[in-house]
């Protein structure tokens, strides 16, 4: 089966109201996913413009094995970050890689900025902008339901992103809901698509792909599908998922408990991943191309009106979301969690960073820092019904100071005060306070993400301090990620897609150049991605660690500030090497 020679990118131009296909790149040479992504921002986007520039591009990318190998199923979506002004990606998964993938586009890049708020639609054979101006403010499940009414043709292979109010509101974390349950959540894509007055895109996968003929592809297909389905290598992500996490990093001293003040509670019981399986889950279901079936859904029942009238919403849940709005904010109650999730999904912002700033105006408000006048609701952890409100108004920023929360925990304390415990390494910190290795990582990596590297795996495993050993392996991990992400793989594949399978994925549906390069390109993409966020003014000699981190107790003991000082220095000493050689 012969290969493509070049991405087909699908760029459409917002101002205009028209779209175009183009070529672009070389397949011999360029990955997809993020490295496709990367080298599309190198030419069209404006290192040294604002990110809320008309012309910055917004870009969606997926990798060559979409459609013909199992849990291919992320979408690269980078921009520049309304969070710092500088370059990012952000990953998700759902039915958009398939139905781009139908849709015939390696790539989709929006330019330009709407006359009025607009969806746009790409097929194959369809590409336009909607007028959707009725959707100003809608929340993101009714914007959903809207839209599947209204658009025709809308069926098959599709995908439907879209944003909140808080997108249009421009949080600097808003997100982007993919297909309900999936989300571009960090660093702020959902507020580029608000900036952009694109309220939603609607990908319609209308064509079909011919598959490699002959033994080979078959073979290796029904390999790979049976170290999947057949092992016992996934089946922690379908049995309890993400959430058995919860209890053995309790017990690590590793969980953040209300904004980092603890790292071990006895209450980790009532929201555990054991919890959440035996009260609320009710189905798990799985992105586009994936057989194992992650994804964990949960049943929200809540009384509306007198006489046990009762509503259920189906809520998707993992460890990231239950540390966020239940550990870090003090709730023990796995459904208070899920209607906390339930009113983050509506209003579109990453609940990650929303709860973690929310756990900062808690501890703000108890020490008299903030008032309710300004919070418009008691913060206090553990009260469900206070973050409930808390969140929508960080959805619709009310006030100032909900505008001022929306742009991060951060940037509030540096107003109102409280800069010590704000939570923030880069952006709100991920649920693993693990020790110094992972701190230095996130507060510093190419996303500010636990996913950039193993930092947090490293930490669990290695009491020494031994800080060229850390940097080598934070590096190195780097780069191997750098290829799966550009393969869009699930990293949750990543035991299964080693480089000499992926290697033979590639060369067997028509890309044997870049199956023979695997060992080498991680770096060349890690390489591109740092020497475009330096471009756009990135200095890891800027970066802070807050006081509360210094302040913690792991499975190692307290924290070694001089280990951790030592771990930044060469850490950046690290990145500078590599994004500005």
């Amino acid at each position: 089966m012969p290969a493509n020679k070049t991405y087909r990118v699908v760029i459409m131009h917002l101002d205009k109201g028209y779209a175009e296909p183009v070529s672009f790149g070389d397949t011999k040479e360029l990955l997809g996913g993020s490295h496709l992504a990367a080298a599309l921002y190198d030419k069209y986007g404006l290192p040294n413009e604002h990110w809320d520039h008309p012309d910055q591009p917004l870009i969606f990318a997926i990798g060559p094995l979409v459609g013909y190998f199992p849990l291919m199923s992320k979408v690269v979506c980078a921009f520049k970050s309304p969070y710092n002004d500088q370059y990012s990606e952000s990953h998700a998964g759902g039915r958009l890689a398939l139905a781009m993938r139908f849709a015939n586009a390696d790539a989709i890049l929006f330019r330009g900025r709407a006359k009025t708020l607009s969806a746009a639609v790409i097929g194959a054979r369809r590409l336009g902008l909607v007028d959707v101006h009725y959707l100003k403010g809608m929340d993101v499940f009714s914007t959903g339901r809207s839209l599947r009414k209204t658009i025709e043709g809308f069926s098959g292979h599709r995908s439907l992103m879209r944003i909140g109010p808080a997108g249009e509101n421009l949080s600097a974390y808003a997100c982007i809901n993919v297909d309900t349950y999936r989300h571009f959540g960090r660093m702020g894509s959902g507020t580029v698509m608000g900036v952009k007055n694109l309220k939603a895109v609607m990908v319609q996968g209308d064509e079909s792909i011919p598959l490699p003929e002959g033994k080979p592809y078959q073979t290796l297909f029904r390999d790979i599908y049976k170290q999947m389905t057949a092992t016992h290598m996934m089946s922690k992500y379908f049995d309890l998922g993400t959430p058995q996490n919860l209890i053995p990093l309790n017990e690590l001293k590793s969980l953040p408990w209300r904004n980092l003040q603890a790292t071990h509670d006895s209450g980790v019981e009532g929201i555990s991943g054991e919890r959440f399986a035996k009260d609320l889950l009710l189905r798990n279901t799985a992105c586009s191309g994936c057989p194992v079936g992650c994804i964990h859904i949960g049943m929200l029942r809540e009384m509306f009106s007198d006489e046990h009238r009762f509503k259920y919403h189906q809520v998707a849940y993992d460890y990231e979301p239950i540390f966020s709005v239940g550990s870090m904010i003090g709730v023990t109650d796995a459904s208070g969690v899920l209607s906390i999730m339930d009113e983050v999904e509506k209003v579109g912002v990453d609940v990650m960073s929303a709860g973690v700033a929310l756990a900062w105006a808690t501890e703000a408000f108890q020490k008299g820092i903030i008032t309710e006048e300004q919070t418009l609701t008691p913060l206090e952890f553990g009260y469900v019904e206070g973050y409930k409100k808390a969140v929508a108004h960080l959805g619709y920023a009310p006030n100032e100071f909900y505008m001022r929360l929306a742009n991060g925990a951060l940037k509030a304390a540096a107003h109102y005060g409280g800069e010590d415990f704000a939570c923030v390494l880069g952006q709100e910190m991920a649920g693993y306070a693990t020790g110094e290795v992972f701190f230095a990582q996130q507060a510093m990596s190419f996303r500010h993400s636990h996913l950039d590297a193993g930092g947090y795996s490293y930490d669990q495993t290695h009491n020494e301090q031994d800080a060229d050993k850390a940097i080598d392996y934070l590096i190195k991990d780097e780069q191997g990620r750098c290829v799966l992400t550009s393969m869009v793989a699930c990293l949750f594949s990543r035991g299964v897609y080693k480089n000499d399978v992926l290697s033979k994925c590639l060369d067997s549906i028509g890309y044997p150049e870049l199956a023979g390069k695997l060992d080498t390109i991680g770096a060349d993409i890690q390489k591109l991605r740092w020497q475009i966020r330096f471009k756009t003014g990135y200095d890891p000699v800027q970066t802070k660690i807050p006081k509360r981190f210094l302040e913690i107790e792991t499975w190692k003991g307290k924290i070694d500030p001089q280990y951790l000082d030592t771990l930044k220095h060469r850490y950046g000493q690290a990145l500078m090497e590599i994004g500005r050689s």
